[in-house]
């Protein structure tokens, strides 16, 4: 073949490489471009939602939204659906606007007892005997009511010369419903052996008005906890038991009239 024909080839075979290669590159970089325009679902806070909030909690609250965005601005580790965080936590405060990612929540149970705090929601802990405790049978995640014993002053009224004299009385009644157990007591195995005289602390979830109820039974009278059933628990009537009704009640009158020396102050 000719010198000058081999040159003319060589430069029509480049001439062609180099546009089957633009034309690859024009082809690619379109596709990049219409990739980057293409809208897709990301999670969005509609709201501020405060380090601490439970996934479920800002999903219940509307405080995650899908929203849609140009691929091209979604940001690393966008969640995609709610239910990617339902059972984690936000770690850190995410603005109104700010996209969602998987960095900013954490397990709940990595979270501890903080994770399962939300709103009014507060955590106490209080020390009692295993009695009071129900060491060996409380278990975390168990609901209890707390009952309370407490002394008491009223004016009574003396039938012989009607002066009014200050007389100690004692009530005991449920004083807290359906609380939440977050750390049972230790020994929370019935095969472990539990000393009867060593405190076994508790903790609890309150309201931040339940714990200054439960902060006065425990600092200023007798306590005790009742566990409730898993399923099906069901509270009876309001009441209050008194010395008057724990020996008076059920019986007849003649029964009740020898009771108090026969008269009715006691009802």
């Amino acid at each position: 073949m000719p010198y000058r024909v081999r040159n003319v080839f060589l430069a029509v075979a480049l001439a062609v490489l180099a546009a089957v290669l633009t034309s690859f590159y024009v082809a690619n970089y379109k596709r990049t471009v219409q990739n980057g325009e293409e809208n897709v679902s990301v999670v969005v806070a509609g709201d501020e939602i405060p380090a601490g909030t439970s996934g479920a909690d800002a999903a219940a609250g509307g405080l995650l939204e899908l929203r849609e965005v140009p691929r091209r601005s979604v940001v690393p580790g966008a969640v995609a659906a709610p239910e990617d965080v339902q059972e984690k936590v936000a770690t850190t405060t995410i603005y109104a606007g700010e996209q969602v990612t998987a960095s900013r929540f954490r397990p709940a149970t990595e979270a501890g007892v903080q994770g399962q705090l939300t709103g009014n929601m507060r955590a106490m802990q209080i020390s009692g005997d295993p009695n009071q405790t129900l060491a060996g049978t409380l278990r975390t995640g168990d609901r209890v009511d707390l009952v309370a014993s407490l002394r008491y002053s009223v004016k009574d009224i003396a039938p012989d010369d009607a002066t009014a004299a200050d007389k100690d009385r004692i009530a005991s009644r449920v004083v807290l419903r359906d609380l939440l157990v977050l750390k049972a007591p230790g020994g929370a195995n019935l095969t472990e052996e539990i000393s009867p005289a060593a405190t076994q602390p508790v903790q609890l979830a309150v309201t931040d008005s339940q714990a200054q109820k439960l902060f006065f039974v425990t600092k200023n009278g007798d306590w005790t906890l009742q566990l409730r059933p898993v399923t099906g628990a069901e509270d009876s009537p309001e009441s209050v038991e008194t010395l008057e009704s724990v020996l008076g009640d059920g019986l007849r009158e003649a029964q009740f009239l020898q009771l108090y020396g026969g008269r009715r102050s006691g009802r």
